[in-house]
């Protein structure tokens, strides 16, 4: 047995961060969703809760995620498409309708718009008076993995990251709100192995550790509300392995950085079953592999969990399929008895060498990271995204030359496999959202919409916390594009360095 295998509860988290972990209560179950209008995600997020999901995660479309209105040229065919239209406050209020903010946690994958989103999420409980140390959830804002993963970028690194700082010092006005979900999720997704997922994901976080550390915050208490998001595989025990190193490598990063209390040193992570491993041959067999990975991801002991539906290799899930992923962790947590034992693996030989080498390889290339500069300059310099391409290519190469079995795609094919019909966004959404956005515009005061937007130049000309101006704008009736067009006037827009 490891010599640094403690309890769970007590550093260094191997074993997990709770001492009863799921003997005293389950991970939360949150289910990302978000498609179409404020109006049907609604519906959808009620019938969740109501189906006994008990956290909610919001999908943005990309224009909303890229900073643009539905009325943009550029959004054409993408409105409501891959998640949730929101062009302003109204459209926020209508998707929290009947919500209990102050009961349900919520968490927003949005990154670049992060601060935008967030402010209409706060404006909204404000106007139900629910006090903002009552809401609780999390903003994903990890702006570096867009840059090297997922695309959906705006401003320049370095502003983009003043931007993070800016929400940052909200953390004591806003307590129980994460202000950052640190994602390693999209970076595995994009083709990264296990090894390179917490690798790129912990520089990343070295990056966020250091920007708090440059304000005038209280860095334990901001660095407490950090919070992380990683992808989960098919091969169980590789992946309870790489979460158990995860809280390991966590808990020296913070100590390196001299943070004393333990509970401060919790790595808390969200898990996704990966969207990748999905197949849209025999989509059936896609339940099996998101059991597998709900399983691996619990046995690893995450503090939340998404299971992705069995029909997302096709299109945006059906209601069944969405039910039956919601189903699957219900199964997990009260017939599987994982709440039996907690971090039932530790103490093997194999599993401990695992967690051993996983972290051993990962903290190599927290290292190669930081001497080429850290985050920022490894993604300028193109050696993140690269180590993620030559990973990619790898894998795909072992589907190709049957080194890597993929059931129903590179064996055991079937000549017919029925596929069901995908779930559609009609035309018709963009018409409806366009028309909902016209009449905001219509009745909103068109000369303190533009006042909030002059103050919010004006404090970035002055480089001051730009939240409170967003906050301002938001509650104004502008709009995300509006907000973010004004943003752009200054710092200008990023444009990919090619690796």
């Amino acid at each position: 047995m490891s010599k640094n295998l403690a309890d769970s509860g007590h550093p260094p988290f191997i074993r997990g961060i709770h001492e009863e972990m799921y003997k005293k209560k389950p991970w939360t179950m949150r289910q990302y969703s978000g498609f179409s209008t404020a109006e049907e995600t609604n519906k959808r997020f009620r019938k969740l809760l109501k189906n006994g999901q008990t956290g909610l995660s919001v999908a943005f479309d990309l224009p909303t995620q890229m900073g643009l209105d539905s009325d943009s040229a550029l959004s054409i065919g993408e409105v409501g498409r891959a998640g949730v239209a929101i062009d302003t406050i109204e459209d926020m209020a209508i998707l929290l309708q009947e919500i209990p903010l102050e009961k349900v946690s919520i968490s927003m994958t949005i990154n670049a718009s992060a601060s935008i989103i967030w402010a209409m999420l706060l404006s909204v409980a404000e106007e139900k008076k629910i006090p903002w140390n009552k809401i609780r959830g999390t903003i994903q804002n990890d702006i570096l993995k867009e840059y090297v993963a997922r695309g959906t970028y705006i401003f320049p690194p370095k502003n983009s990251m003043g931007l993070i700082r800016d929400t940052f010092e909200m953390v004591e006005k806003v307590p129980n709100f994460n202000p950052i979900s640190i994602s390693g999720y999209h970076i595995r997704e994009a083709g990264a192995d296990a090894v390179l997922e917490l690798g790129i994901t912990f520089a990343h976080a070295i990056s966020y550790l250091n920007i708090a550390k440059s304000t005038n915050l209280d860095f334990d208490k901001t660095v407490k509300r950090f919070s992380f998001f990683f992808g989960c595989h098919n091969d169980i025990f590789e992946e309870v392995s790489k979460f158990r190193a995860a809280r390991w490598i966590w808990n020296d990063i913070l100590k390196g950085y001299g943070v004393d209390d333990p509970d401060v040193r919790k790595l808390r992570f969200h898990t996704q079953t990966c969207g990748s491993t999905l197949t849209r041959n025999q989509p059936l067999l896609n339940i099996s592999r998101v059991a597998l990975q709900a399983l691996a991801a619990t046995l690893g002991g995450t503090q939340s969990l998404h299971t992705n539906a069995y029909d997302e290799a096709i299109g945006l899930p059906t209601e069944e399929s969405a039910l039956i992923a919601l189903r699957t962790q219900q199964v997990l947590y009260h017939e599987s008895g994982l709440s039996r034992e907690v971090d039932p693996f530790g103490g093997s030989d194999f599993i401990e060498k695992e967690t051993s080498r996983i972290k051993e390889e990962a903290e190599k290339v927290i290292d190669l990271i930081n001497n080429a500069g850290g985050g920022i300059s490894s993604i300028e310099s193109g050696l993140t995204p690269s180590l993620i391409h030559e990973a990619s290519h790898r894998y795909q190469r072992e589907i190709e030359e049957k080194r890597r079995i993929i059931v129903g795609v590179n064996s055991f094919e079937e000549n017919f496999s029925e596929i069901p019909d995908p779930q559609i966004v009609p035309e018709q959404t963009r018409k409806n959202q366009i028309k909902k956005l016209e009449e905001v515009k219509k009745n909103r005061s068109k000369k303190e919409a533009k006042e909030a937007l002059s103050f919010l130049r004006k404090d970035q000309h002055e480089g001051k916390n730009l939240m409170p101006g967003i906050l301002n704008a938001v509650k104004k009736r502008c709009t995300v594009g509006e907000i973010c067009e004004e943003l752009k006037s200054l710092w200008g827009s990023h444009s990919q360095i090619s690796s």
